[in-house]
C-alpha cells in the first residue's frame, strides 16, 4: 500500500473542509492559489480549528496526538466529540498521531487518554457548538436560548421546520475563534468557559459504540507499521553488538559482496547497519556481515542473586512515601505478632507478537517518519536531536503497530531508519528481527519489595511498613539505542519507575509505604535498559503488598475478604469493588489454606484489591494447581472494575478482559534470563506467553460512576492479577511464593520445601 506525506492543508482540502482564515476571505482554494504559506507553522492550542474542523456534508473531523495502540480509545474519543456536538457518531472522523496536523497532548501512555485528553477535546467541542448555535441564531434569526441541536442540524424549538445543518452553517470553513488554552500536554486545560453537556443529557457517551478499528483489522485492509510503503523505499536492518557498549574494531564489507541488491553498509560512530533494495538481501546481509566488536569494560548482573544484593544495597536517587503515617519503627517492636517477607518482580518484556518496524525518508534538511510510536512529538524531538536539525523539520505520522503496552513509548527503530535514509538519500524501512525485540527491547524493570507488619493480641493490624526498590527506567530522559551508539550522552539519571503510581488504598494507625528508585549500575546502556510496560511499578508493588495483607489475615485465622474489608473502613470505592468481584464469583467466608485439597489436584481461590491513578480495581481467581507437576491452572478470574463515568461499556470490557489474560501470562510464565554477557531468551520458545488453551474465564464487573469524571480503564484492572492467582495457589496448597512467575519448577520446588510463611515472631 503506497502511503505518501501530505500537508494538513492538503488533508483538510482532500477531506472537503475547506478552510479560510477568516470567513470573509471565502474560498480557501482562491485563498491558497496566493499563498502557499497559509497553513505554515504548528497548530496552535488557542485556536478553534486547531482541534477540529466541519465539512459541507457536516462529517467532523478531529485533530489529536493521542493514539489507538489496540486499546480502541479512538472510539471512545469519537463518542466525547459527537456527544457534545449532538452529532451521529459516524459523521466523526478522527485524525490521529500526526506531529504536523495536532496538538501535543503528551504521550498515550499512563491511562490517561480518556482521563486527561477526552476533557480536552470534549471542551473543543462544546466551544465549536457554542459557536455553531451563535451562527445559527443570526441564520434563523432566533436567539441562541430557544435552539435545538438533533443530529448536526440545529432548529427552534417552537418551530422545527425553521433549521440549518452545521455543514449549512460553517461547512468547508474555519471557526476563527480564539480559545483559551493553559498548560501543556496531559496537564493542557482547553475552553474551560465552554459550558459542556451535563452527564444526565449524554445519548452517546455510555453506550457500547462498536469499535471503528476492527472491521478494517478483521478483513486485513487495515494498515499497521509494517504495511507502509513510500516511492523509492529501501529496507534496511541493523547489525547489534552483544552489548551496547561495544564497539566495532572491524567491519568486512567485502563479507557480503555476494548478496545481491545491497546499496550500502552505514556505519556512524558505533552504529553499524545495512540498506539493500529487499528486505529479504537486507535480512541476509545482516546476518552475513562480518563485524568485530570489542569487549565492553562493564557486565550486567550474573544472576538474579546479584541483582538482588544490588538493589538492597545501592542508595536509592529518589524516594516517594506513599503513605507515612503513625510511627511503624516503635509499633512493630510493640506488637504481639510480627510478619516479615520479601518479594521478587522479575525484569519482563513488553513481548510485541510484531517486532518495531518504522519507515524514514530524510530529504535534505526535511524529515517525514512513519512510526507506532506512543507519543509521536517525543519521537520527532528523539530524532530531530539526533539529527541536529529543529523539531518543526521532522514529521512523525502515526500507525498502529502489533500492540506494545509501553514499548513504543521509548520507540528506537525510527532513529535506526532514520540514520539509514540520511546515509542513503533515500525512503528506509527498518524491520527489527524477533532477536532484536527480545533483546534490545527496554524491558519492565526487576523490583524487590519487603514488608513488615504487626497485630497486636486481638490480631488487628497495627502497624504495616512497605519498601519497594526499583530500576529507573533508562530510556526517559536519556538518549535511545541509535543516538547513543553515535555518540550522544545522556543527560539524565531516568524515570523512578513510575513511583508516583497507584495510592495506598488501607489504612493504618502505624504505616510506612516507600517506593525508591535506584540507579541503574552502570551508566552504560545494556541490553537490560528499562521502560514503562503496562502499570509499571504498581503491578509488582500490588503483588507484594496485596500477597502480604493476605498473609497476615492467614496468620491470624481470618477470612481475607473480611480482613481487608476492615482496613478499607471510609474507604468507598475500593471497598465496593471488592465486595462486587467476590459478590459476583460466590465467594464463600473462610481463613485461606483451610480448605486444602488431598489429592493430586489442589483448587483454591484469591483475592486482591488495587488503586492505580485513582482507578479502583479488585479481583477474584480461581486455581487448579497439580502438586505432582507444579503446574498452575488458572481457571476463572472476577474483576470489578470502578473508572468512573464509562465512556463505552463494550471497549471497557475489552480491555480488561485483555488485562487479565496478559495478567496471567506475566504471573504464569514471563521472565527475562540473563546473565553477565546479555539476555538470554531471544524467542518464543525461551520466553512464553500465554496460549489460547490457557486462557480463564473471565467475568467483568463494572461499577459506573455517573456522577464522576470518566478515568483510566487501559491498565488498571491487570494490577490486582498476579496477587490474586499467587493468593489462589496458596489457598489451594499452603505453600506462599513470593517470586513470580509461577513456574511448575517454582511451585514444585515451594511444595517439597514447605512450610513456607511469612517470618513470624
Amino acid at each position: 500500500m503506497a502511503t505518501s506525506a501530505i500537508s494538513r492543508r492538503q488533508f483538510v482540502k482532500g477531506a472537503g473542509a475547506l478552510m479560510v482564515s477568516f470567513s470573509f476571505f471565502g474560498e480557501a482554494s482562491r485563498l491558497l492559489a496566493q499563498s502557499e504559506s497559509f497553513f505554515a507553522g504548528d497548530p496552535q492550542a488557542t485556536t478553534l480549528d486547531s482541534w477540529l474542523s466541519i465539512a459541507p456534508d457536516g462529517t467532523v473531523t478531529v485533530f489529536t496526538s493521542k493514539v489507538d495502540l489496540g486499546t480502541g480509545v479512538v472510539t471512545a474519543l469519537s463518542q466525547i466529540v459527537a456527544e457534545e456536538l449532538d452529532v451521529p457518531f459516524e459523521k466523526i472522523h478522527m485524525e490521529t498521531g500526526d506531529t504536523s496536523n495536532t496538538i501535543d497532548q503528551a504521550a498515550t501512555v499512563g491511562s490517561r487518554t480518556i482521563e486527561r485528553g477526552g476533557p480536552q477535546l470534549r471542551q473543543a467541542a462544546a466551544a465549536a457548538r457554542q459557536q455553531l448555535l451563535v451562527l445559527a441564531s443570526s441564520s434563523l434569526e432566533a436567539p441562541v436560548e430557544a435552539l435545538v441541536v438533533t443530529n448536526g442540524v440545529v432548529s427552534v424549538a417552537n418551530n422545527p421546520a425553521k433549521k440549518i445543518s452545521y455543514g449549512d452553517l460553517i461547512g468547508g470553513r474555519h471557526f476563527n475563534l480564539k480559545i483559551a488554552a493553559t498548560g501543556t500536554g496531559w496537564d493542557m486545560i482547553v475552553a474551560p468557559d465552554a459550558k459542556a453537556k451535563e452527564h444526565k443529557d449524554y445519548k452517546i457517551v455510555g453506550t457500547s459504540v462498536p469499535r471503528v478499528d476492527l472491521p478494517p483489522k478483521f478483513t486485513g485492509e487495515f494498515v499497521y507499521t509494517p504495511d507502509v510503503r513510500v516511492p523509492g523505499m529501501l529496507h534496511g536492518r541493523v547489525v547489534r553488538p552483544a552489548v551496547v557498549n561495544s564497539k566495532p574494531t572491524n567491519v568486512d564489507e567485502s563479507s557480503i559482496a555476494h548478496i545481491p541488491g545491497v546499496v550500502k553498509v552505514v556505519q556512524e560512530g558505533n552504529f553499524v547497519g545495512v540498506v539493500a533494495q529487499t528486505e529479504w538481501s537486507a535480512i541476509q546481509a545482516a546476518k552475513t556481515l562480518k563485524v568485530t566488536w570489542s569487549t565492553p569494560g562493564t557486565k550486567l548482573p550474573a544472576n538474579r542473586a546479584e541483582l538482588d544484593d544490588y538493589l538492597k544495597n545501592t542508595k536509592s536517587f529518589r524516594e516517594r512515601a506513599v503513605a507515612n503515617k503513625g510511627n511503624p519503627d516503635t509499633a512493630l517492636p510493640q506488637a504481639s505478632k510480627t510478619f516479615e517477607a520479601t518479594y521478587r518482580w522479575p525484569f519482563q518484556l513488553h513481548g510485541m507478537i510484531g517486532p518495531s518496524c518504522a519507515v524514514a525518508d530524510v530529504s535534505g534538511d526535511k524529515v517525514t517518519i512513519w512510526a507506532g510510536s506512543q507519543g509521536t512529538f517525543n519521537t520527532r524531538k528523539q530524532v530531530a536531536d539526533m539529527l541536529n536539525l529543529p523539531e518543526k523539520n521532522v514529521r512523525v505520522i502515526y500507525r498502529e503497530s502489533a500492540g506494545c503496552y509501553g514499548r513504543l513509548s521509548p520507540d528506537d527503530v525510527p532513529q535506526d531508519a532514520a540514520l539509514m535514509s540520511r546515509a542513503v538519500g533515500k525512503p528506509v524501512r527498518v524491520q527489527w528481527s524477533r532477536e532484536d525485540e527480545h533483546g534490545w527491547e527496554p524491558k519492565g524493570p526487576a523490583q524487590l519489595m519487603t514488608a513488615k507488619a504487626g497485630v497486636d493480641a486481638q490480631g488487628n493490624l497495627v502497624a504495616w511498613d512497605f519498601l519497594d526498590r526499583s530500576l529507573p527506567w533508562t530510556t526517559t530522559g536519556m538518549v535511545l539505542l541509535a543516538s547513543r551508539q553515535i555518540g550522544m550522552k545522556p543527560k539524565a539519571q531516568g524515570n523512578p519507575n513510575g513511583t508516583d503510581g497507584g495510592g495506598e488504598i488501607y489504612s493504618v494507625d502505624n504505616q510506612r509505604v516507600v517506593a525508591a528508585a535506584i540507579p541503574w549500575l552502570h551508566p552504560d546502556p545494556t541490553p537490560l535498559r528499562t521502560s514503562n510496560l503496562r502499570a509499571p511499578g504498581d503491578l509488582a508493588r500490588s503483588f507484594a503488598s496485596e500477597s502480604f495483607i493476605d498473609e497476615v489475615a492467614a496468620g491470624v485465622g481470618v477470612d481475607p475478604v473480611k480482613f481487608r474489608l476492615k482496613y478499607l473502613a471510609g474507604n468507598k470505592r475500593p471497598t465496593e469493588v471488592l465486595i462486587a468481584a467476590t459478590q459476583k464469583f460466590g465467594w464463600q467466608e473462610r481463613p485461606s489454606s483451610a480448605g486444602k485439597s488431598t489429592g493430586p489436584i489442589a483448587t483454591g481461590r484469591g483475592v486482591a484489591v488495587a488503586n492505580r491513578s485513582n482507578t479502583m480495581t479488585a479481583a477474584v481467581a480461581e486455581v487448579e494447581v497439580d502438586k505432582r507437576t507444579g503446574k498452575v491452572i488458572v481457571k476463572r478470574v472476577v474483576l470489578a472494575h470502578d473508572c468512573g463515568l464509562i465512556v463505552n461499556p463494550d471497549g471497557l470490557t475489552n480491555q480488561i478482559e485483555g488485562n487479565v489474560i496478559q495478567g496471567v501470562s506475566r504471573t504464569l510464565m514471563e521472565a527475562v534470563e540473563f546473565d553477565a554477557n546479555g539476555v538470554k531468551n531471544l524467542d518464543w520458545a525461551t520466553y512464553p506467553v500465554i496460549r489460547y488453551s490457557e486462557v480463564p474465564e473471565v467475568d467483568v464487573v463494572l461499577v459506573n460512576r455517573k456522577d464522576m469524571q470518566p478515568l483510566g480503564g487501559g491498565e488498571p484492572s491487570i494490577v490486582p492479577v498476579p496477587a490474586a492467582v499467587t493468593n489462589a495457589v496458596f489457598d489451594a496448597i499452603g505453600v506462599r511464593l513470593r517470586e513470580v512467575p509461577l513456574t511448575p519448577e517454582r511451585v514444585l520446588h515451594a511444595i517439597n520445601a514447605r512450610p513456607s510463611a511469612a517470618r513470624v515472631a
